[in-house]
């Protein structure tokens, strides 16, 4: 905490507004049952190797894709909605990405985890999650 308000400090100095806005990450999901089976064909699709898993995600060692988050979930029988965008932004930035996404269509589906994640629907029900680092 000390380093990020010495750095806002020098920011402010130099007239640099802040614009926490500008910050976020993108993390593609995908909910299983088996990772075990589908972690090395996706490492594989994605990296060219199927041992670039770590854990529950698949990495890119060359930072070129985005981090594929394996989710875990019941068996179920298809279709049923299997990615879906995690976006993480600052957690002072949430709530107004969410109203925008609201205001654009969309529906809050569950905000029970708030502000660690909301979960949030398109018109069609296409799932998307804001995230944040709070409350983890």
């Amino acid at each position: 905490m000390d380093l990020a308000r010495a750095v806002s400090d020098i920011a402010r100095e130099m007239g640099l507004p802040p614009s926490p806005e500008a910050l976020g990450g993108l993390e593609l999901s995908l909910d299983t049952a088996n990772l075990a089976a589908v972690g090395p064909f996706w490492a594989a699709l994605l990296t060219g190797n199927a041992d670039a898993q770590e854990g529950d995600d698949i990495v890119d060692p060359n930072g070129r894709m985005p981090v594929l988050w394996f989710q875990s979930t019941d068996p179920h029988d298809t279709p049923r909605q299997r990615f879906h965008v995690d976006l993480w932004v600052p957690h002072d930035v949430a709530e107004q990405r969410i109203a925008a996404a609201v205001a654009a269509g969309g529906r809050v589906v569950d905000d029970e985890q708030a502000p660690a994640f909301v979960v949030l629907a398109d018109p069609e029900g296409n799932k998307a999650c804001v995230c944040t680092c709070l409350n983890r």
